[in-house]
């Protein structure tokens, strides 16, 4: 199954109208990932007025959120709505309110929260993980030349090369590829390759 999710944790903040947002997102796999990480982020803030969150996970196909406080529908679910508009998986967002004073009404809340999310959100690397396969081509050097528009034409991540007796690339391609590819650079080559596939993997294409 294809997914995009994000690398690690990012965080970003902004203040509006006297009270700061922070916006937090982590890689989070499964539900006890999730609520560890919104138990450290409350622990990080426990005099905050709020930590609102929502996390969507592949795991059991999970989502959840949670205004906190906040009026309903005015911060989970904004919260929410950036991650699965991002097309998020694997990931919980959490989103730090220390009151200031001014009160923003519940459309200014849910603007504030939708914009501490999404900050959070361009703040993390992301990664595009598609089912892949781990390939190991072996050709003569006479047909190394030839095939490096082939490899262009497919989008595939090469992980090392070996200039030995004969060339052996290490790559990986998307598994919907592999048969594609396979024939194009058997044709490429006239049959003058050989391709091991090494294993089947999950690999960012990002």
């Amino acid at each position: 199954m294809n997914y995009k999710t994000v690398n690690g944790s990012a965080e970003d903040r902004f203040i509006e109208k006297k009270s700061e947002f922070i916006g937090y997102i982590r890689h989070t796999d499964n539900e006890a990932d999730a609520l560890a990480f919104i138990s450290e982020i409350r622990a990080m803030h426990r005099k905050a007025t709020h930590n609102c969150y929502a996390y969507i996970l592949r795991d059991n196909n999970l989502s959840r959120h949670s205004d906190d406080g906040e009026p309903g529908g005015t911060a989970g679910v904004p919260i929410y709505e950036v991650l699965r508009k991002e097309g998020l998986t694997d990931v919980t967002c959490v989103v730090t309110r220390y009151f200031g004073g001014v009160l923003l009404g519940a459309g200014g809340l849910v603007r504030a929260y939708t914009k501490a999310a999404k900050i959070a959100c361009d703040a993390a690397e992301k990664l595009d993980m598609r089912a892949a396969a781990k390939l190991e081509l072996t050709l003569p050097y006479s047909f190394y030349g030839k095939i490096g528009k082939t490899l262009g034409d497919f989008d595939t991540r090469t992980e090392s090369e070996d200039f030995a007796a004969d060339v052996v690339i290490t790559l990986y391609i998307a598994l919907e590829s592999v048969d594609d590819f396979t024939a194009a650079l058997t044709e490429v080559c006239n049959g003058g390759i050989s391709i091991k596939k090494l294993e089947g993997t999950e690999y960012n294409f990002g």
